[in-house]
Parts: C-alpha cells; structure tokens; sequence
C-alpha cells in the first residue's frame, strides 16, 4: 500500500478498504484477519493497523472477543445515529428496520424545578409525562420519558400517541411545527429498572440523552430524558470549519 492515494495517508486508505470489504464481502460475525495478518498484507504499522480498527469498533462496524480476534458486526449497517434526526421512526425506516413504541406511561405532573426550567413554565405547573420504550424489529433500544407543557396541547389523547409518531401528532393536531431541537448525550451504565425494560444486563454501557424542541415561536414545546443501549447506537457529528 502506497503512502498516498488521492492525497489520502495510509491511516485512511486502510479504513476505507476495510469498511468496504465489510458492507460488500462479509457478514456479521465474520472473523477479519489478525492485525499482524493486515500489517504484512497491506504493509502498515501495528499502530496504524490497530487506529483502523478501533475506528472500525467505534462506528459499530465490528466487535473485538478478547483471544479471539475482531468480528463483523451485526449493527455495521444498521446502527443509528443520534444526530441529526429528531424522529426515531423515520431514523429506524431508513436503515431499514421495523420501528415500534409502547406508551409504557401518560400521565399528567407537577412540575419539580427541573421541568419547569426546562420547559420555561412555573414551578407546580402542570406538565404532561410520556414514557415510551422504542424498539426496532421488536428489539427494545431506547426508553424515553418527555415531558410537554400542557398549554400547546390540551386536548392531547394517550389514543394519539398510539396511532402516530409524536412529532407528527405536533404538527397535525396541534399545529406545532419544530424549529430545532438541542441535544446533549453522556456515557453510563443502567440501572436495574432500565436495564429489566431494555432487556439487557444490569450494568450495561447506556447513553443518556437529553433534548429540549423548540417551536417556530422559539418556545420549548419538550423536554425528553432518554436511555438508550450503547450497542445499537453511535453519535456522529460533523464540524465544519468556515474559512
């Protein structure tokens, strides 16, 4: 392997040939080569080599079994991204997977102080709670917990959120289109309840999220707390830098 290809380092090149021999001659749970076996194949360092494939873990495309070796990935084309996408139906469609969701709670709360900040209304004030486990083809991925002023949506029916995704039951019913969304995510591990809901291991690598939506009138319209499995997710971001 040359140090350059169209300007791309060795670094690149190999991720690239890598990524494209996953999603075109392989399937999950095939076994790559060892790393000495791509260092002597492709004339890279063991620390080049090893980058690669850390990246190749990171994105979701394998997985590592300790004395084993590195595996092709079940997720290497279906893991969704967090950014970038405020409906999680839509998402799951386009990666071409089943999406489902269990209203698991809907009911109505005083706000403690960190809702009422959240959602720009006062303390006491009553605020809709919704509690929704997210799955895709029947796999449960994510448990989500929105709260929602009740002013934009009075009239707002647990039979709503059965029959439609909750950003649609916004603009349709209530005429609320969304301006933008602000999202913040960190690592974690669940806890007994999450983990029992989620199906996975008490202790199991989770990442929180935490989104606040806005509508056109840049008012916030709700405040979602998420856990969702480390392994069926990967946060990517894209920064651009404006000369």
């Amino acid at each position: 392997m040359k140090n350059t290809t169209n300007g791309q380092p060795l670094y690149y090149q190999l991720l690239d040939f890598l990524k494209n021999q996953i999603e075109n001659e392989m399937v999950a749970h095939d076994k790559l080569p060892s790393e000495r076996e791509i260092e002597k194949r492709f004339g890279v360092s063991r620390t080049t080599v090893r980058l690669a494939l850390q990246e190749l873990e990171s994105d979701g495309y394998v997985y590592r079994r300790h004395g084993k070796g590195t595996f092709v990935s079940e997720l290497s084309n279906q893991t969704a991204a967090l950014a970038g996408v405020y409906s999680f139906t839509e998402q799951m469609k386009k990666i071409g997977r089943k999406p489902n969701t269990q209203i698991l709670a809907f009911e109505q709360v005083e706000a403690d102080k960190r809702i009422a900040e959240s959602l720009q209304i006062s303390l006491g004030e009553t605020a809709y709670k919704i509690k929704r486990l997210r799955l895709a083809d029947d796999e449960p991925l994510m448990v989500e917990t929105s709260y929602l002023p009740i002013k934009p949506f009075l009239s707002l029916k647990k039979e709503q959120l059965e029959q439609k995704p909750l950003y649609d039951v916004f603009s349709e019913d209530f005429e609320q289109k969304i301006r933008l969304a602000d999202e913040e995510f960190y690592a974690s591990i669940a806890t007994g309840e999450d983990a029992e809901v989620l199906r996975i291991r008490p202790d199991s690598p989770v990442l929180h999220l935490i989104r606040l939506t806005y509508n056109k009138k840049n008012e916030v319209i709700e405040y979602t707390l998420s856990v969702a499995r480390a392994d069926q997710f990967h946060y990517k971001v894209r920064h651009i830098r404006n000369e």
